[in-house]
């Protein structure tokens, strides 16, 4: 399957073209989903934050973290994405060995309504945005302070959450465009904007 730089619209579920006909564009449909979306996330941040006066054994803290940063990128990377916002997206191996990265988005329903809440779209891209750029926050926190011991933590906070955003972002913008090709155009048409104001 030649699918490394193709987006494939597929349906995740079977009854999605019935709840889609539904008009619940603001309420949450799946709660739980929601709930350890941020669960995850903003325990690790916290759990970062408090560890130094809950406790002394940088081990127990450090593998504290890993596992909620883990439980977050296994839920965030094949649940909450599915359910709260239609995408996925994964690594394939082929026959002949050859690695292809995979980003799919959900079929638009017949009447072009679309299948995920807002609410749920805001909760989903507000916790994916902001949590990985407070940890990049805690990487320059933690090196500037000298806190080396703490750089190996604040790293898998940022790899793990920068790869589930980077997976994302391919998944909603397109794998055909090139990201960097995309925030140039961005950049260009605003700088446009402010010199014709």
């Amino acid at each position: 399957q030649d699918s490394s730089d193709d987006i494939e619209d597929v349906s995740l579920f079977d009854a999605d073209d019935d709840v889609s006909r539904r008009s619940k564009k603001s309420k949450i449909r799946h709660p739980v989903a929601s709930f350890f979306h941020l669960f995850f996330r903003v325990s690790a941040i916290v759990v970062y934050l408090l560890c130094e006066l809950l406790t002394s054994s940088f081990i127990a803290c450090m593998v504290t973290i890993i596992l909620l940063l883990s439980c977050d990128f296994w839920a965030v990377k094949n649940v909450t994405g599915r359910l709260m916002v239609g995408l996925r997206w994964w690594n394939q191996v082929d026959d002949d060995g050859r690695s292809h990265w995979v980003f799919e988005a959900r079929k638009v329903s017949a009447q072009g309504g679309k299948t995920s809440s807002e609410a749920e779209s805001r909760i989903f891209w507000l916790g994916l945005i902001t949590c990985p750029m407070i940890w990049v926050i805690f990487a320059f926190s933690a090196l500037f302070s000298f806190k080396v011991k703490w750089l190996a933590v604040v790293g898998m906070g940022v790899v793990l959450q920068g790869a589930n955003l980077y997976g994302y972002i391919r998944c909603k913008v397109g794998s055909r465009r090139n990201l960097t090709s995309m925030a140039t155009s961005y950049l260009g048409k605003q700088f446009l904007r402010q010199v014709s104001a």
